[in-house]
């Protein structure tokens, strides 16, 4: 396949179809029967966990669900505004990006977007699962519901679910004709437009839907030498699908989505003075750069599937998907933040993907459910990095990485005895992943001569791998389930991309796959007829064969210069405690949030021949977090209603890198949050939300690479206020 770039001139308009007010497919009630209560409708939230339809409250996993009406509650507009509001949760744009992710579950994750990396968190559009990071924070339109597991998904979801899995699931088409759009307009500039558009083809069961948004913000930050915006957001995204609803046996389902990210590169702030240009003192202003790269930072995805779906009797169903994917990144990466030439570095990646899955689930309504399938993945990621440091040492980082994984898994439930239930489940992966590396130093700037060879390697290397599963579940009264679990996840290894062979041979040994196996307890219950839920999990994992990226100072270097290691460092355990609570305080208010307890701690981590595990911590993985809204829903005569809502969230001290510098620790910190909706009529809303009330100043990642003399900070996004409009028919 050819890895080159192909942008696809794009335009679509958009529209929502309504929903059931705060729950996913909850049930209308009958006309006889009181409207639930706001907390009540919990326990309706359909989700597909499992690959089955269950409701949150009967799934025996840890999961949390966002309808479409909490999704804007929250005033979520992409993925990383889900990280307060899931516990144990870290999500957050990746260093100098403002659409690649870096995704932890459980102090489990990988923030090394290279392409000779595997994510440990997955993340799955419509069932399709985004291989790289690039593009994969994504924005929320038009969509359903938002699910995270939480815990290794070795099982149904497969490797590189070894944190858990983050599932997006876009609006379903409706045989009724309907649409929705928003403006919303806010801080910096804010003008963010989504529209959307179902429209049914007559009574030929074949219906068309098209979805899109168009986001735009000015920079929190300017480059001070040349006056451009940074960390500013300019993206385009948009859906189109068309598919045939007309059938209670089959349906069928073409999708294709786009996103644009033109977004100018993230601005860092600068911790203190570099080493190699002593005079250039530190911005006050944490968004603020002075920059001498270009400031372009873009990224475009598209996708494009087909999704089959036949219910052939009333046990059996048959679901077949087939996916294509590709991304394409340019990047530029000023590590020194100066218009110096310190550390200057250029990069493009790009990627395709075929995946296909067919899936069998057997359900009679008796004792025994079964779901199992086949899974087929092909990958190919690739693209250059171009580094220049001080002017004076020129080297790339080139090559590609394939991938062919073939997988058959299934699960089963037996329900034994009227309470009781047994799940055993397993997955068997082949996988195998292929590594084509040239990486050499150059005599200029221009990188068109070469003058020395650090790695030049093809290899190829082969990882099976079986995770099993086994549940017990106890149904201890019609609102009381209690469970536990066992289950193991991977995470498939590979080759350092960055190896230099020529300095440090042993970097161009392939790495291994690491695995996750974890225990688990847990209670989902609700009580006061239905007014109040309370979800907990207690967990404890074993974790194996941890893969970790450190930027490293290759020895004898002269000027001084660094590349980045990959290795499986050693063993963990991480163990810890979630509570999920929702409750109806009167017909008026609701509370609503959720506490985690995360310990994390190494019990072997080898660095050049000695464990250093007592001197290590987990990136990524605060011991505490946790958030508390309060929400206030008023009635009007005219049918709409009033929503008031007051939020916090609090997590404590994180280091987000692995070199553990104290200077990007992020200390304790809490954030405020507040929004009021609207709801005027069936038609018409309002939303006024703020975010970050108190302009708390927060780091989510940097960089401390001490032979270049760099240590950066990268801010979370300051105070913003939004009023978004939205008419819906």
């Amino acid at each position: 396949m050819s890895l080159q770039p192909n942008r696809l001139a794009f335009a679509l308009s958009l529209a929502l179809a309504t929903t059931p007010f705060a729950a996913a497919q909850a049930q209308a009630p009958a006309a006889d029967e009181p409207d639930k209560s706001e907390a009540a409708q919990l326990g309706t939230i359909t989700v597909t966990a499992r690959k089955r339809e269950e409701t949150l409250q009967e799934v025996p996993v840890a999961v949390t669900a966002f309808s479409e009406a909490k999704l804007e509650d929250f005033n979520v507009e992409d993925l990383s505004d889900l990280g307060a509001q899931v516990p144990n949760l870290t999500i957050y744009a990746a260093r100098g990006s403002s659409s690649t992710v870096t995704a932890y579950i459980r102090g489990v994750g990988q923030s090394d977007p290279l392409w000779g990396v595997d994510p440990g968190v997955g993340i799955y559009l419509d069932d399709v699962y985004i291989a790289r990071p690039q593009g994969a924070l994504l924005d929320v339109f038009d969509v359903e519901r938002v699910e995270v597991l939480r815990g290794p998904q070795g099982t149904l979801y497969g490797k590189n679910t070894i944190g858990g899995a983050i599932k997006y699931i876009s609006r379903a088409l409706d045989p009724d004709f309907g649409g929705k759009a928003s403006l919303a307009i806010g801080s910096y500039n804010q003008q963010d437009t989504k529209v959307s558009l179902n429209v049914p083809f007559g009574e030929s069961g074949w219906v068309a839907r098209f979805a899109g948004a168009n986001l735009t913000r000015d920079g929190f930050g300017e480059n001070r030498v040349t006056g451009q915006d940074v960390s500013d957001k300019e993206i385009v995204a948009g859906r189109f699908t068309l598919g045939y609803i007309g059938s209670s046996d089959w349906s069928l389902r073409f999708t294709a989505d786009r996103i644009d990210d033109a977004s100018a590169v993230r601005g860092a702030k600068m911790l203190a003075p570099n080493a190699f240009a002593p005079t250039a003192l530190p911005l006050d202003d944490r968004y603020d750069v002075r920059n001498g790269m270009p400031n372009i930072n873009d990224t475009t995805m598209d996708g494009y599937s087909a999704t089959f779906e036949w219910s052939i009797n009333d046990s059996w169903t048959l679901k077949a998907i087939s996916a294509y994917r590709e991304s394409d990144t340019e990047t530029n990466i000023d590590f020194d933040t100066l218009p110096n030439i310190i550390a200057d570095v250029k990069a493009f990646y790009a990627d395709e993907q075929t995946s296909h899955e067919l899936q069998l689930n057997y359900d009679d309504g008796g004792a025994w459910t079964v779901v199992g399938g086949l899974y087929l993945f092909d990958g190919e990621a690739g693209g250059r990095v171009l580094n220049n440091f001080f002017n004076l040492s020129f080297g790339d980082t080139a090559g590609q990485m394939d991938t062919e994984s073939v997988a058959v898994y299934g699960e089963a439930t037996w329900r034994f005895a009227d309470q009781w239930a047994l799940t055993l489940g397993g997955r068997y992966t082949d996988e195998e992943k292929t590594a084509d590396i040239l990486n050499r130093a150059f005599s200029n700037a221009t990188f068109t001569t070469p003058v020395a060879t650090l790695t030049n390697l093809q290899d190829s290397v082969d990882f099976q791998n079986f995770s099993p599963k086994v549940s017990l579940d106890y149904q201890a009264s019609d609102d009381i389930l209690l469970y536990g679990l066992a289950s193991r996840g991977f995470k498939s290894g590979g080759f350092n991309i960055r190896a230099n062979v020529a300095a440090v041979p042993a970097s161009g040994r392939p790495f291994d796959d690491e695995k996750v196996t974890t225990f688990e307890l847990g209670a989902k219950m609700a009580f006061a007829d239905q007014s109040w839920f309370v979800n907990a999990a207690y967990f404890h994992s074993d974790y194996k064969d941890i893969q970790l990226s450190i930027f490293t100072s290759i020895p004898g270097s002269n000027p001084p210069a660094f590349f980045g290691d990959f290795t499986n460092a050693g063993e963990g355990t991480v163990q810890g405690v979630e509570v999920e609570f929702f409750g109806q305080l009167s017909p008026n208010w609701v509370v609503q949030g959720n506490v985690a307890w995360l310990d994390a701690e190494y019990d072997e981590f080898v660095n050049r021949g000695v464990n250093v595990a007592d001197s290590q911590k987990f990136t990524n993985a605060p011991e505490f977090s946790g958030a508390l809204s309060l929400q206030y829903i008023r009635p009007l005569a005219s049918g709409g209603e009033v929503r008031a809502r007051l939020g916090y969230s609090h997590q404590s001290k994180v280091y987000p890198t692995t070199d553990l510098s104290e200077a990007i620790a992020q200390g304790s910190y809490g954030l405020w949050s507040a929004g009021v909706i609207w709801q005027v009529d069936d038609a018409w809303k309002l939303a006024l939300e703020g975010n970050n009330l108190a302009d708390e100043e927060y780091r989510t990642t940097g960089y401390n690479i001490g032979a270049l003399g760099i240590l950066t900070g990268f801010y979370g996004a300051p105070r913003t206020v939004s009023l978004t409009a939205s008419y819906q028919f």
